[in-house]
């Protein structure tokens, strides 16, 4: 069966942590079947669903059912997701929500990583106002714990 896709438009987008679920409804997605136009029809599957994490469609047992006058042909998952224009237009789709996911996630990192060198940059500190101590020096012992009550103040 030679299939196309014509058209591929989500009726709406829901986006959790985990996917990105393409809803489809009637006039948003149409195909070519054998050049006739075919038009989804939600007797079966209504979504895509996308792992955010893996970037790949979850529900891949799916069937989506076409309408043509009476004549009614369900496509698999399975067989969309092998259809070049189908990847093309559901990644324009999608892309949004993963990027934007990524620039959350790449901003949480960023904050961790800035309270461990912080973190870490204290406990140095700590270690080298110890080590004045031991070696009795007494000037680099008060320039240190100045430091550490500047950096506690500071936060």
């Amino acid at each position: 069966m030679m299939v196309t896709v014509k058209m591929l438009k989500p009726y709406y987008i829901k986006a959790d942590d985990e996917y990105v679920r393409v809803i489809l409804a009637y006039q948003y997605f149409s195909v070519f079947i054998h050049d006739q136009l075919y038009h989804f029809v939600p007797n079966e599957a209504k979504e895509i669903r996308i792992n955010r994490r893996t970037r790949t469609v979850d529900n891949i047992e799916a069937q989506f059912a076409f309408q043509k006058g009476k004549n009614i042909i369900r496509i698999p998952m399975t067989k969309l997701v092998t259809l070049p224009d189908f990847q093309t237009e559901l990644q324009k789709i999608i892309d949004p929500y993963i990027k934007s996911q990524e620039s959350i996630n790449i901003a949480v990192n960023e904050n961790v990583n800035k309270k461990i060198i912080e973190e870490l940059e204290q406990q140095n500190l700590r270690r080298l106002i110890d080590k004045a101590l031991d070696d009795r020096d007494e000037r680099q012992f008060y320039e240190l714990t100045s430091l550490l009550r500047q950096d506690r103040t500071n936060e």
